[in-house]
């Protein structure tokens, strides 16, 4: 595994990366929070973070919470190097999103044990990637753009985390669900692979009745989830997913479908999949449109507030707005493929 250890003091630095070089893995140095942010950037792939609590200039506990709202590609393990009297602040280390603990001195077998558990934790990401594989085969149907699911997801996550600054929602707005939004948020239209080609693929707008049609894509996509929820109940990202593909086209003034739900009776989870859909959708070229600037996609988002768009999540659109018009940028448009249809 690819590890970055974080420690004021570069003796610790050193004992950590002497004792798991040896063990195969390649270890990073950083020795503040600052300084172990600009490793991450430059090594987006490390896998493990061990960071010091107490350190100048960024602790751990800022780290661990940069480390969860710039979530990359795959998972960041997060232990954390406690010294005495650290244990009435776990809570908050757990909150921040810190996955394991080790007291300061840390004993070399613990410290293995612990990477141990790290590297069986990071091979669930497995679930990370069978996700996107079932998005990409929904896509692969309904060919719109080659990075429609990394902008989407990327945008749905920068509208998550700003949430936690929103009193009315914060409390649900967890680093786990953070995470699971954007895994799932790309199996969105997952249900479209249930839909006859003459409809999905058909050039130019639909009639009323193919339309009737194409809106089953939601209650398909559904069904099919839904039916894992059932058997894994306590499997909250397949809920989490399952939501997403039903609600992702239901608005906050009850106008939406499949169900016509209104306000806060439609999951987060749907309401900020909805909103990251739409803008994306809006500022991507299709066969039958141009792409919108960032500009008129914000003034038709800020014109949809409190009627396509829960009021709160276009506050925080609006928050984090350069970086989501930064989103074009990183995740380069595809040329457009024939199809799909637009709605009537």
């Amino acid at each position: 595994m690819k590890i970055l250890a974080v420690d004021n003091e570069p003796p610790v630095v050193d004992i950590l990366s002497r004792s798991l070089t040896p063990l195969g893995h390649e270890v990073l140095t950083a020795f503040n929070g600052r300084e172990a942010i600009d490793v991450l950037e430059r090594e987006p792939d490390t896998q493990v973070v061990l960071t010091d609590w107490v350190m100048p200039e960024m602790d751990g506990i800022a780290l661990c919470r940069w480390i969860r709202e710039h979530a990359q590609a795959h998972y960041t393990y997060v232990i954390l190097l406690t010294g005495e009297g650290a244990d009435r602040r776990v809570v908050q280390a757990l909150e921040a999103g810190a996955d394991e603990f080790i007291r300061k001195p840390f004993d070399l077998q613990e410290l293995n044990m612990r990477m141990r558990t790290a590297e069986r934790i990071l091979s669930l990401e497995t679930r990370h990637l069978a996700l996107f594989a079932l998005a990409r085969l929904a896509e692969s149907r309904d060919p719109e753009t080659g990075s429609h699911l990394e902008r989407m997801r990327e945008v749905a996550r920068l509208i998550s985390v700003e949430l936690r600054n929103h009193p009315d929602i914060e409390a649900d707005v967890t680093s786990a669900f953070v995470e699971t939004i954007y895994e799932t948020t790309p199996l969105h239209d997952i249900g479209k692979v249930g839909i006859p080609d003459y409809i999905l693929l058909k050039p130019g707008r639909l009639s009323n009745a193919e339309f009737e049609v194409m809106k089953t894509h939601t209650t398909i996509g559904s069904e099919t989830l839904n039916a894992t929820v059932e058997k894994y109940p306590g499997a909250d990202y397949l809920r989490i997913a399952r939501d997403i593909v039903l609600t992702h086209h239901e608005r906050y003034d009850g106008s939406g479908y499949p169900n016509g739900l209104r306000g806060d009776a439609i999951p987060l989870c749907g309401r900020i999949a909805a909103i990251a859909d739409v803008y994306d959708a809006l500022t991507s070229k299709r066969v039958y449109k141009e792409a919108v600037s960032h500009d008129i996609a914000r003034s038709i988002v800020v014109a949809d507030r409190g009627k396509h768009f829960d009021p709160r999540l276009v506050d925080a659109f609006l928050a984090r707005e350069e970086e989501i018009a930064a989103t074009r940028t990183r995740f380069a448009e595809a040329p457009a493929a024939p199809g799909p249809a637009s709605e009537p």
